[in-house]
C-alpha cells in the first residue's frame, strides 16, 4: 500500500475541466456605449418613436389614404372630422389629412436634408479645426467670415444667381427644393463647427486619447473610434 501524494492547489489555479470564474468579454465600441445611453433614456426613445411615427404617417399614409390633396369638394366646405374626412375639410373642400401628408413630406424632406448638410459641414470643419492645430486658424477665420455675412441678402443673391439654372436642369419644383436645402445648409453649419471644435479641444487632451496616441493609433482611427463618439451629444442637440 502506497501513500497518496498530498496535492495543494493555489487560489489562482483552475483544475482541469472546471469553468473559469471570470470570462473575459470583448471590448465594446464607443458607438455601442452611445447607443446604450440613448436607448435607456426615456425621453430620447419617446422622441424617436414619435419621429418615426410622423415619418410613417407622411410616407406610408398616402398609400393607405389615396386622396389627392388638390381635390375640391365645395359641398363639404369646413366639414368636421368624419369617416370620410378624419381631419375635416378646408375652405374649398380639400381633405385636411391629405394636405397634412403632402405638406409633411415637403417639410420633412427640407428639414432632414438641410440638417444633414449642416451637420456634415459643421462636424467636418469642427473636427479638422479642433484636431489639427495647423488648420485651426484658417477654418475658424472662415467660420467667422460666414457668421459675419448677412443671411437675408446672401439668400437673395444665391436665389437670383442659381434659380434659373437649377430650374432648367432639374425642373422648377426640384430646382427650388435643391436651392432651399442648399441655402439652409450652407448658412447654418457655423454654430455646429464651433461647438464640435470646442469639445474636441477638450477631449483630445484626456488620458485615453494620449494613451491611444502613445501606441501609434492613426489620426483617422483616433477621430472615428475615440473622438467622434464622445461628441455625439452636442451634434445630436444641434441637429
Amino acid at each position: 500500500m502506497t501513500d497518496r501524494p498530498n496535492v495543494t492547489m493555489t487560489s489562482g489555479a483552475t483544475p482541469a475541466g472546471a469553468a473559469p470564474d471570470l470570462i473575459s468579454e470583448a471590448p465594446r465600441s464607443q458607438w455601442a456605449e452611445a447607443w446604450d445611453q440613448f436607448r435607456h433614456h426615456r425621453g430620447a426613445m419617446a422622441g424617436m418613436f414619435c419621429f418615426v411615427g410622423i415619418i410613417l404617417f407622411v410616407t406610408v399614409g398616402p398609400w393607405l389614404w389615396p386622396i389627392d390633396p388638390g381635390d375640391l369638394d365645395t359641398r363639404n366646405r369646413f366639414a368636421p372630422p368624419s369617416l370620410a374626412h378624419p381631419m375635416g375639410t378646408m375652405q374649398l373642400g380639400q381633405d385636411v389629412m391629405a394636405q397634412v401628408m403632402f405638406g409633411g413630406r415637403i417639410s420633412l424632406a427640407v428639414g432632414l436634408v438641410a440638417m444633414i448638410i449642416t451637420l456634415l459641414l459643421g462636424t467636418l470643419i469642427g473636427v479638422l479645426a479642433g484636431f489639427f492645430r495647423s488648420l485651426d486658424g484658417i477654418l475658424m477665420r472662415l467660420t467667422d467670415l460666414f457668421l459675419a455675412l448677412p443671411v437675408l441678402p446672401l439668400l437673395l443673391v444665391i436665389i437670383m444667381l442659381f434659380r434659373e439654372p437649377l430650374s432648367q436642369r432639374f425642373g422648377t419644383e426640384a430646382g427650388i427644393f435643391i436651392l432651399m436645402v442648399s441655402v439652409i445648409g450652407i448658412t447654418s453649419w457655423m454654430p455646429v463647427a464651433r461647438i464640435v471644435r470646442g469639445d474636441i479641444l477638450a477631449i483630445k487632451e484626456r488620458e485615453f486619447i494620449l494613451a491611444a496616441r502613445s501606441i501609434g493609433t492613426p489620426s483617422r482611427r483616433l477621430i472615428l473610434r475615440h473622438i467622434l463618439p464622445n461628441v455625439l451629444s452636442p451634434i445630436m442637440v444641434s441637429g
